[in-house]
């Protein structure tokens, strides 16, 4: 089976002769295999098994351990993440245990997949028979292994320490691993599994609580808290507080201490470019670049301009030659005449040169004479224009009737425009008239303006205000002059409840008989009452708001300290808040209470959902489940407390088991905490040592004891560490 992996593969294994054990240290983070009499493994890798696709060729390939992140470019690793084999510290899954060991026993140089060599493998402390079982039958079934051994990882450890002189013979081993906590006491060298207990806490815990911590305070670098990330982290700044309340108080105060235990990462972060001023040469160029570009355009326009000119002039002289054909033609010979030109009547050619001599003179700037402005207000031509308004329809003929239709029209829309420009010239003059007045109030006494302008304003807007809240009450208030709660109709105004009367009116009269509504001039008098545009109170600026926004930006010209109410409905968009920016602060990971809160939780689960014991109060529980043995016999456990395992390297581990089992033990009871040589790699190098011993074949059962006894036989099997 291919495997990619960065760990090389030995060469040496055919040096080793079949008699030479493998020792495995079959851990819930970590693997390690290497041979026996050896004093360091030969492989080491994380128990985890990665399965993605290639992305170009689709075939599936088996990543153990770590890998290379290198290859994340070639393979999907979305649809198959990291998968262990164990579930807590019990291996469950052996298809993922079937591709460790063929990946540990090809890195260690094994040819083939038979192994001609004994194995001696370790487990958790009370390993189910029916895992137990599974190994044995993986290894001798796949692998045919000539003879297999069990063993507990912690117990080696503490039997390799005690060759060592660490620890004594009596004592408690007590082994923080990855996923669970165990304590195991030993009696005369050998193991009391009846008095050892377990709590479901370890360093995956730990991990993860760190890693939900500095998401939650960090969510925008949620990212960059990879599990590798964090499990660096953790081991690097991560420690056991002595007093937990006093370290956490040690932080609330933010002195000069806590900022010493403050730790900081760094992020990868890119400062922006700093923009500097434009020298007096680069805003001379630019000031010239610009000038060259509005010359241009200004040219442009001048072009564009006396093309408009020619066009129109061209026009002019077309029209003008036309009347003057027009001259020379019969009055019944006009329309036959006028056919191929476009136009129906002489005064349709006369409109038209009236309209082209306008924009002629608005192209050249020409200012409108006193006739033409007359002529505007006047309009004498209106009868010539409209020939047929005032001829009585019985005289006309069907197409003269639909001239004259179009003329009403045109004369009607044509008089608006002169009243809404004429409406529009009249609010100017009459508006430039105010600012006048005003101006000449403000130069007579400014402060009396000033406050006759703040005064206007603000009955203003207590009216608009007052208007709006009956608007809202429909015209009613309770008795504390607050707005009630009242239904819609009575929100309704005036003209809105009249629209509502006449539509429900309608209704009722339309279910009587047959609907003729329509028919007579009045129901159109009715529909024009009912329609929502009729609507003045709704629709239409406001007067009084339009005049307080004219006196908001009046007093602020005047006195820069007015600030506007903020119920003033104005149309300018609301400015959004402008974001900083990011600086290198914005890219630092500080650790400060989750150095010591994380590792907490070995001595208090409580603290994430685990209603079992911590460190300390397991060395009471195993106490309590070996008694009666005599009080000399527990002095002599306590005073040699041994800890092993990845989770016993926070400093200042032992101070505070110390200070956690002298609460729960008699005053005066000797308390000795020791730790392992190397708590990470202690228990396969009592593994190691353990299968040179020359009794180690009796303590192992072979392929044909697993025939033959089957799996009550490894039910009963225990393994002597002392021989």
């Amino acid at each position: 089976m291919p495997f990619i992996s960065k760990i090389e593969r030995q060469s040496d294994y055919h040096l080793f002769p079949s008699t030479t054990p493998i020792v495995i240290d079959n851990g819930a983070s970590y693997f390690r295999i290497g041979w026996a009499g050896e004093t360091e493994p030969r492989v080491i890798f994380r128990n985890i098994v990665q399965r993605p696709r290639h992305k170009a060729t689709g075939e599936t390939v088996t990543i153990v351990g770590d890998h290379d992140p290198a290859l994340l470019r070639y393979f999907d690793c979305t649809r198959s993440g990291p998968r262990s084999a164990f579930d807590s510290n019990v291996v469950y899954q052996f298809e993922i245990m079937e591709y460790i060991l063929d990946f540990a026993f090809d890195r260690l140089g094994a040819n083939g997949s038979r192994i001609d060599h004994p194995v001696l493998i370790t487990e958790c402390v009370c390993n189910p028979v029916q895992s137990r079982s599974k190994m044995a039958e993986l290894l001798f079934e796949t692998y045919g292994v000539p003879s297999v051994a069990f063993g507990v990882d912690a117990a080696f450890s503490y039997k390799y320490n005690q060759q060592l002189g660490v620890c004594g013979k009596d004592g408690l081993a007590l082994c923080p691993g990855f996923t669970t906590t165990h304590v195991i006491p030993f009696i005369d060298g050998e193991p009391v599994y009846k008095g050892s207990c377990r709590t479901n806490i370890g360093g995956y815990h730990i991990t993860d609580y760190l890693k939900q911590l500095l998401s939650l305070k960090y969510p925008h670098h949620m990212a960059r808290f990879t599990w590798e990330k964090v499990e660096d982290l953790k081991m690097e700044h991560c420690y056991i507080a002595q007093d937990y309340f006093s370290e956490v108080r040690l932080f609330q105060k933010g002195d000069k201490e806590a900022e010493d235990k403050t730790r900081c990462w760094q992020l990868p972060w890119i400062p922006p470019p700093t923009e500097e001023p434009p020298s007096e040469e680069e805003i001379a160029r630019k000031a010239a670049i610009k000038e060259r570009q509005g010359q241009r355009l200004r040219e442009m326009a001048e072009a564009k301009r006396s093309s408009r000119i020619n066009e129109l002039e061209n026009e002019l002289h077309g029209l003008e030659f036309l009347l003057q054909q027009l001259e020379h033609v019969e009055e019944h010979n006009i329309p036959s005449f006028l056919s191929e030109t476009g136009y129906v009547s002489k005064q349709e050619i006369e409109s038209a040169v009236q309209r082209v001599t306008q924009s002629l003179r608005k192209a050249k700037g020409e200012p409108k004479g006193d006739q033409a402005e007359a002529e505007e207000k006047t309009d004498p031509a209106t009868n010539e224009r409209f020939p047929l308004i005032n001829i009585p329809d019985n005289m006309l003929t069907p197409e003269q009737l639909k001239e004259k239709r179009r003329q009403l029209f045109l004369k009607t829309t044509s008089e608006g425009r002169q009243r809404a420009k004429q409406k529009r010239f009249d609010s100017e003059l009459e508006r430039e008239r105010k600012n006048q007045q005003d101006e000449e109030k403000r130069l007579e006494n400014p402060e009396l303006y000033l406050e006759q302008l703040r005064a206007k304003y603000k009955d203003l807007s207590e009216k608009v205000e007052q208007r709006k809240r009956l608007k809202t009450n429909g015209n009613h208030t309770n008795g504390n002059n607050f707005s009630g709660g009242v239904g819609r109709g009575e929100r309704l105004n005036a003209a809105q409840r009249e629209r509502m009367r006449l539509l429900t009116t309608a209704a009722f009269d339309r279910g009587k008989g047959e609907d003729t509504f329509g028919a007579r001039d009045e129901d159109w008098q009715l529909y024009k009452l009912m329609s929502k545009d009729n609507d003045d109170d709704d629709e239409g600026p406001d007067q009084d708001e339009a005049e307080m926004a004219r006196l908001s930006l009046r007093l602020q010209e005047l006195d820069p300290t007015f600030v506007p109410k903020s119920e003033i409905v104005t149309s300018q968009p609301v400015e959004l808040p402008r974001l900083r920016p990011l600086t290198k602060e914005d890219f630092q990971i500080l650790l400060g209470v989750e150095r010591f809160r994380c590792p907490e939780i070995l001595f208090r689960p409580n603290w994430i959902a685990v209603d079992q014991a911590g460190l300390d109060e397991m060395t009471g529980v195993s106490i309590r489940r070996l008694s009666p043995v005599g009080q000399e016999v527990e002095e002599r456990l306590t005073n040699s407390i041994f800890i092993t395992g990845g989770s016993c390297l926070f400093p200042g581990m032992s101070k505070r088991l110390v200070a956690g089992i002298r609460m729960i033990r008699p005053c005066g009871s000797p308390i000795r905490v020791v730790k392992a040589s190397d708590p990470v790699l202690d228990a396969w190098r009592g593994a190691a040592a353990y299968a040179t011993a020359p009794q180690f074949l009796t303590q192992t059962f072979s392929r044909t004891d697993y025939y033959e006894k089957g799996e009550d036989w490894l039910r009963r099997y225990q393994l002597r560490y002392t021989l």
